[in-house]
C-alpha cells in the first residue's frame, strides 16, 4: 500500500504553528514544537527504518518547492536539487545549507542523514555513482519529508532583498549560508517596469543590482544573513563597490518587514560606533526584477571567484580596513552561456 499523499493544507497549518513559535526564539526550535509522529512515520523517522522501494508520495513529485523535515519542519531540500534515480525513493543531489547531518553507520558501510535542526533519520547518501554532475545521491525516505509548494513559500519562509555591488559576488557568498533556501540576482529599487542588464547599465532605470533571498526561520534569522552581509562587501563605499562604479552598485537593504527594518538600523548604528561610515540605504522593498538567466549563479557556471566580495570581520573588531581590490574584473558574462 502506497503512502497517501499528505493533505498539504492541513500540514501547512500545522507546520506554521512550528515556524511561529521558531520566529518568536530568533530561529531556534525545541521539541515542543514537534509535530506528533504517526506508527509509521515513527518508525522510520525515530527508529530508522525503511519505507518500501516505490511506495512514498514524493518519488516522483517534480513540482517547484520545498521540502522539509516532517516532523519539525526546517527546510532540507530545494525542488531543482532533486532528479530521478530510479531507485524508488527520492533523490537530490544536494541539499539546503546547514540542514542535513552525516553520520557513519554501526556497520561502517553506509552514510546515515539526519535533520540537524531535530536528529530525524531521513536515509542514506551515495557517493560515486556520477548519476548527476555533483556525484552525490541523497536516498531519502518520503515518509521523512513535508513538501511546501512554491506557491506557499510566503506562508513558511522569509524573504530578504540585498544590494551590495555586482549581484554576482552577493549571490555567491549568501548562496551558501545555513538556512538559505534560493537566492535570485536581479534588478529593484528604480523606476522602470521590466528592466533589462544593458537598460540597467546605462543609469536611466535607478535601478540597483540585488539578490532575494528565501530563508528558513526555523534555522537561521533576519539578523544573521544582514551581519555577514555588511561583511561581504564594503558599506562605505557610495555608488560602487571596487571597481565596479555606478548606481546600479550601491549597498542597500531593501527591508519587506517593520522588523528587518529595525534590524539594518541596529546593525548600521553598531558599524558607526566602530567609526566605519556606513553609507548603506534602508528602504521598503519594492518590485523585484529577476535578471537574465545568464546572471543567475554566474560564478557557480563560470568556475570564476568573486573579484569585489568576500568576508571581513566587521562587527568582532574595533575598525576593520576593507580590503584592496583587484583591478580587473572576469570576463564579462555571455547571455548564450547555460546552466
Amino acid at each position: 500500500m502506497r503512502n497517501p499523499t499528505p493533505d498539504i493544507h492541513t500540514f501547512i497549518a500545522l507546520l506554521l504553528g512550528a515556524f511561529m513559535a521558531a520566529g518568536a526564539s530568533g530561529g531556534e526550535t525545541n521539541m515542543n514544537t514537534w509535530r506528533k509522529l504517526t506508527s509509521e512515520e515513527e518508525q522510520v523517522i525515530v527508529h530508522k527504518g525503511t519505507e518500501r522501494p516505490g511506495s512514498g508520495a514524493y518519488e516522483k513529485l517534480t513540482d517547484a518547492g520545498t521540502y522539509v523535515c516532517r516532523r519539525c519542519g526546517a527546510a532540507l531540500y530545494r525542488a531543482e536539487d532533486k532528479f530521478d534515480a530510479g531507485c524508488g525513493w527520492p533523490s537530490f543531489d544536494a541539499e539546503v545549507p546547514g540542514a542535513i547531518k552525516r553520520t557513519l553507520d554501526a556497520d561502517g558501510s553506509r552514510t546515515e542523514i539526519t535533520c540537524v535542526n531535530c536528529g530525524a533519520h531521513l536515509g542514506h547518501v551515495f557517493t560515486g555513482e556520477k548519476l548527476t554532475p555533483l556525484n552525490t545521491r541523497h536516498c531519502v525516505n518520503s515518509i521523512s519529508l513535508a513538501f511546501i509548494p512554491l506557491s506557499a513559500s510566503s506562508n513558511h519562509f522569509e524573504r530578504a532583498i540585498f544590494a551590495g555591488g555586482c549581484f554576482w559576488g552577493v549571490q555567491y557568498m549568501l548562496k551558501d549560508q545555513r538556512g538559505v533556501i534560493r537566492t535570485t540576482v536581479g534588478y529593484t529599487g528604480g523606476h522602470t517596469d521590466h528592466p533589462t542588464y544593458d537598460k540597467v547599465c546605462s543609469h536611466t532605470t535607478g535601478h540597483a543590482e540585488a539578490c532575494e533571498i528565501w530563508f528558513d526561520p526555523q534555522v537561521t534569522n533576519f539578523e544573521k544573513i544582514a551581519r555577514y552581509f555588511f561583511e561581504i562587501h564594503d558599506p562605505t563605499q557610495a555608488d560602487g563597490q571596487g571597481p565596479d562604479l555606478g548606481d546600479q552598485y550601491r549597498s542597500a537593504v531593501f527591508y519587506t518587514s517593520d522588523a528587518q527594518k529595525t534590524t539594518t538600523g541596529k546593525l548600521i548604528a553598531e558599524l558607526r560606533k566602530k567609526k566605519f561610515t556606513v553609507v548603506t540605504q534602508v528602504v521598503p522593498a519594492v518590485t523585484f526584477w529577476p535578471a537574465e538567466d545568464y546572471h543567475q549563479n554566474y560564478y557557480v557556471r563560470t568556475g570564476h571567484s568573486p573579484y569585489c566580495h568576500h568576508h571581513v570581520t566587521r562587527f568582532n573588531s574595533p575598525v576593520s580596513t576593507p580590503p584592496s581590490m583587484p583591478k580587473t574584473p572576469p570576463p564579462t558574462a555571455s547571455p548564450t552561456t547555460g546552466f
